[in-house]
């Protein structure tokens, strides 16, 4: 789209003055090509505040705290699905197996971008499976920075198209169809919801509200929106928040090269953490 199409003037100050509040507030990193996609998304705010100009609105963000969430909330990019990389789960749900005999206390699990929750419910069903028991010795935690998204996790309520690549008797098992006014839909069973504690974290603030060490974090396609400065240093907040045997799974394209010295692959974008005890294996 030429600029001359565009309903609001934007200029490449107003790009770059988004660019630089994006990476500053949530390290989201925007390429050049992703001026068209800026531009489409930044422009609904404009609609919805009733603003003519993104130099305006700019001007709105920097003056008004709570649109900040709004900017986020726009520009995040929330692309999942149930039991999204099959094998993650797969290898979940050895990793239970085998820790659950070394503890007393619960296996824990951040879903540390959960989006709209479907990672995170896969996590319990991957629990609840696993265990034969509705009441598994799991807790999860699932975060997110979008909060528009993190209110659907809640409710885990989905379109029926959402899990029709779910095996039919899983689908059974741990969803509610909707009826009537509620048809087309499907509801999370409430043991789901049980298992899992969402809240609102930007991994880019100075203090988390998490309460670690744990067995596994899940941070998967999200290091893709982060540049290799950002990305180091969220993975070495990343480090201490998982026990010496605890496992970091990230998404398919993603590698951590850059962060050798933290973490080392372990399989299949799985990694450990370098510790003591490990670094003569790495």
């Amino acid at each position: 789209m030429s600029d001359k199409e565009r309903e609001f003037e934007f200029t490449e100050r107003d790009f770059q003055r988004i660019r630089d509040l994006a990476h500053a507030r949530a390290g989201i990193f925007l390429s050049p090509k992703k001026r068209d996609m800026v531009y489409s998304r930044i422009a609904r705010r404009l609609r919805t505040l009733g603003l003519s100009a993104f130099e305006q609105y700019l001007e709105h963000l920097e003056t008004h705290e709570d649109e900040a969430q709004d900017f986020i909330n726009a520009l995040t990019t929330n692309l999942t699905s149930f039991f999204r990389e099959a094998h993650h789960f797969e290898l979940l749900a050895e990793q239970m197996l085998h820790l659950v005999d070394k503890r007393r206390g619960p296996i824990k699990i951040w879903s540390s971008a959960c989006s709209t929750g479907e990672e995170a419910y896969s996590l319990a069903i991957t629990a609840i499976e696993t265990f034969g028991s509705w009441t598994p010795p799991v807790r999860i935690l699932a975060t997110d920075v979008d909060t528009n998204v993190l209110a659907q996790a809640k409710k885990g309520v989905y379109a029926s198209e959402r899990v029709n690549k779910m095996d039919d008797e899983r689908v059974k098992n741990f969803f509610v169809r909707g009826k009537g006014s509620h048809l087309g839909m499907v509801k999370v069973r409430s043991q789901l919801k049980d298992l899992i504690h969402f809240n609102s974290l930007n991994l880019l603030a100075p203090n988390w509200p998490v309460k670690g060490p744990f067995d596994a974090i899940f941070c998967r396609n999200v290091m893709i929106y982060f540049d290799k400065p950002t990305q180091y240093k969220v993975l070495s907040r990343f480090h201490p928040m998982l026990l010496d045997e605890g496992l970091l799974y990230a998404g398919h394209s993603e590698s951590f090269q850059h962060a050798a010295d933290l973490f080392r692959l372990k399989g299949k974008t799985v990694f450990s953490p370098i510790t003591h005890k490990n670094m003569d294996k790495a």
